[in-house]
């Protein structure tokens, strides 16, 4: 019988992606989604239109921070594993909205926690994100590297996340896995990130917005990667033997915890993310060049060696092979 799996932010991007994915290979997946209007609605109904098709999916539309609703859909479905995706997103947002930010990812996370280890599930992961770097110097960035400096709210929400998963793990024992992600990207994408604000505005002959005059690099992660490294952790739930196994301090001595970074491990240049784009869709943009962005980070790119040690993960998706699986996906959509 297949690990009954309850899923936060089924809606959502990446959320959306993996329950499809499990919900193909015949795992029982339960869905939670608020499905807030922070991006187009439109585009979280109609991912959850193509989810009810299944016959192993659930689902239970409410906030995280409604912590009865939260855990009668726990108790109803008695999950064995619990994947938490669902968080309110964007680094820009965070700056105008920092309180949408506490409420979601701070209370609505605590409470996932706590209902998890009520239900006492088997493994507990976790979305973190590579924001919680902030400002480190050290490139590429590991796991065991300092996190003290975020630059904006969301990411100091992401990494209060951690710690409070941390002090859970160790006084519960629960095992989980915090996963690091990298600037994920490709087909269902949101619209507030980079490759949809770009593709819409090269075809609309409108300005993009192209920060710190598009001197930034990143690590751009395709969405079949990232739900493949999730895929292969389901079953391998964090124990503190492991520490002594892998020797990284990202694994905890006094809990079954553990950070995880899930990238794509090569930086692309920015001007040279928007060229392909271009390329793939025979038109030049408008760019607008503007200074840095409050709370934004010049570069990101991953280490990912832990993460391959434990599951043999490998991203296999080049850049390029990337932008054009989303551009066929968005003139599919978008007619």
């Amino acid at each position: 019988m297949k690990t009954k799996i309850f899923i936060t932010g089924s809606s959502g991007f990446i959320g959306f992606h993996l329950c499809k994915n499990l919900l193909e290979k015949g795992f029982k997946v339960h869905g939670f989604d608020s499905m807030n209007n922070y991006y187009d609605v439109n585009l979280k109904k109609a991912r959850y239109k193509i989810l009810q098709k299944y016959k192993n999916f659930s689902f239970t539309k409410n906030k995280l921070e409604n912590k009865n609703a939260l855990e009668k859909a726990f108790n109803n479905f008695k999950p064995k594993v619990v994947i938490h995706l669902a968080a309110q997103a964007g680094v820009r947002y965070s700056i105008d909205k920092p309180r949408v930010y506490l409420k979601s990812n701070i209370i609505g996370t605590f409470n996932v926690i706590e209902a998890s280890h009520k239900v006492k599930v088997k493994h507990l992961i976790m979305a973190s994100s590579s924001s919680v770097y902030g400002a480190n110097k050290n490139i590429p960035f590991k796991e065991i590297d300092k996190t003290e400096k975020q630059l904006s709210i969301y990411a100091a929400t992401k990494k209060a996340n951690e710690s409070m998963a941390h002090s859970y793990s160790n006084i519960w024992k629960i095992p989980i896995t915090m996963l690091r992600f990298f600037t994920v990207y490709g087909p269902w994408g949101r619209p507030d990130m980079a490759l949809f604000k770009f593709t819409k505005g090269i075809l609309a002959n409108k300005k993009i917005d192209i920060y710190n005059n598009g001197k930034m690099y990143r690590d751009f992660t395709f969405i079949d990667d990232v739900v493949n490294g999730i895929k292969l952790l389901i079953n391998k739930a964090p124990n503190n033997k492991q520490i002594n196994r892998y020797n990284n301090d990202s694994l905890s001595p006094v809990a079954p915890f553990r950070i995880l970074n899930i990238g794509n491990t090569k930086k692309v240049f920015l001007l040279d993310f928007i060229k392909q784009i271009e390329k793939e869709l025979g038109k030049k943009a408008i760019k607008n060049y503007l200074p840095l962005q409050k709370g934004d980070v010049k570069q990101t790119l991953s280490n990912t060696n832990l993460l391959k040690k434990i599951t043999n993960y490998n991203s296999k998706t080049n850049y390029k092979l990337g932008i054009k699986k989303f551009l066929k996906w968005y003139k599919d959509y978008y007619k």
